[in-house]
């Protein structure tokens, strides 16, 4: 499991994003936990990534990646036209993460939010960490 990736579970939006994610993966190499989860929490600590984090997170083996720069990275192992996203890269983070800031911090606002975390499908539910 060298790819897992956090999300809000509570976010409409951020649960939007995953199952866009869980769609267009089709290697399956992407594991999902949400923040507020026991596995999201551990995952936190163990790589010493700050617990109120207004991110998804991709952990990629011992490296972890935050705002756009992980949202890009999930983008190049994605199938079809949405690979080519990755090329955003060559904009300098703090550039790319100002559209990534105004979104997350609105997320609630704008799509909503929910009192719980997401259930998975059962054909996808091997793919979420408890």
């Amino acid at each position: 499991m060298n790819h897992i990736i956090l999300f809000d579970g509570v976010c409409h939006f951020c649960n939007s994003s995953v199952q866009f994610i869980l769609k267009r993966d089709s290697k399956q190499m992407y594991h999902f936990a949400s923040l507020q989860s026991e596995a999201g929490k551990s995952l936190l600590k163990k790589h010493n990534i700050p617990e109120d984090i207004n991110s998804f997170v991709l952990i990629e083996g011992d490296h972890y990646f935050t705002k756009s720069s992980a949202a890009l990275r999930v983008c190049r192992n994605l199938s079809g036209a949405y690979r080519f996203l990755y090329s955003f890269k060559v904009i300098p983070a703090p550039l790319r993460d100002i559209l990534y800031h105004i979104i997350a911090n609105n997320r609630y606002k704008w799509f909503g939010k929910q009192e719980s975390c997401m259930l998975p499908s059962p054909e996808v539910r091997k793919r979420f960490l408890d």
